[in-house]
């Protein structure tokens, strides 16, 4: 290890430095006469302190910005997963409302049926696109019985086919295997309503060329098959043409049950005079629908 001070120059120098030092402590604790030159020492050693002081403020700055970022981000965070959280809320309070609405519309409808109702839920449909037909929690546990009609708050939506304990399957009208002899409101005149395959069309068969039919008339069940009780609103014509080619005109109608919508249904409890144990009346009408084709 090395001295700091070897001799000669250095430790003399060295130890002048300390002797002044010395001096002026007491030359200052004895009077004021040093007041003047410690004044003007400070006034000049006054930038080399700001200068010092420099790094130490701007790491305060750096650490207090660095701490105010984080502080910011946490709260943004924070902020981010509470709006997430509200609007999952918000959407669940509008899937409530929107089902609060129909079940008071399925409510009002019940309340014009005559007859009594068992509300039941959609809780499947048939992934067949052929096959228009839907899955309902209600089975014959429940009274279910095979040709039950299923309607929904707008109109007749289908019949049940097939009944297991629990649950039930129901033919939707838009099925093509499904036929429905209606009623026109406006004349009484009778026809039947075919299934298409497509939830926003019926065909309605057996019309002559020179009837009374026009667009916007109402379409009801006549109880004529002995399924659907008189009088349920079934669809509203949409379109009217006469074809000089065909035997009988042209006609579509729109059903007025929300077939892709409707989660909750009404089905009538009350079985009608006649009913038939199978949907087999169905090959009659689909008969009638080859018929018209031709």
């Amino acid at each position: 290890m090395k001295p700091i001070f070897r001799g000669g120059l250095p430790r003399f120098s060295f130890i002048l430095l300390i002797i002044i030092t010395l001096g002026i402590v007491i030359a200052d604790l004895q009077g004021n006469a040093m007041r003047p030159i410690r004044s003007a020492m400070l006034v000049v050693l006054t930038p080399v302190q700001w200068l010092v002081d420099i790094p130490s403020n701007f790491a305060d700055d750096i650490s207090a910005v660095l701490v105010e970022r984080t502080e910011l981000v946490k709260d943004n965070n924070q902020l981010r997963s509470s709006s997430i959280i509200l609007e999952r809320k918000v959407q669940q309070m509008m899937v409530l409302r929107a089902e609060n609405i129909r079940l008071r519309e399925l409510l009002n409808a019940s309340a014009s049926v005559d007859d009594k109702v068992l509300l039941a839920e959609l809780i499947g449909i048939n992934p067949d696109p052929f096959q228009h037909q839907v899955i309902l929690d209600k089975g014959s546990e429940d009274g279910v019985y095979i040709g039950q009609p299923v309607l929904d708050a707008g109109g007749i939506m289908g019949q049940v086919v097939e009944v297991s304990l629990y649950t039930n399957r129901t033919m939707l009208v838009t099925d093509s295997r499904h036929a429905l002899p209606i009623e026109v409101v406006r004349n009484g005149m009778r026809a039947i309503a075919l299934g298409k395959g497509n939830h926003a069309e019926l065909d309605i068969t057996h019309i002559p060329d020179n009837a009374d039919i026009r667009v916007g008339d109402l379409l009801i069940s006549s109880a004529l098959g002995g399924r659907f009780p008189y009088g349920y609103p079934l669809a509203r014509v949409a379109f009217v043409e006469r074809d000089p080619s065909r035997k009988f005109m042209i006609v579509k109608a729109k059903p007025l049950a929300r077939l892709n919508n409707s989660r909750y249904v009404l089905m009538v409890e009350k079985k009608p005079s006649v009913v038939d144990a199978n949907p087999g009346d169905e090959t009659e009408l689909l008969d009638s629908k080859e018929l018209t084709n031709e």
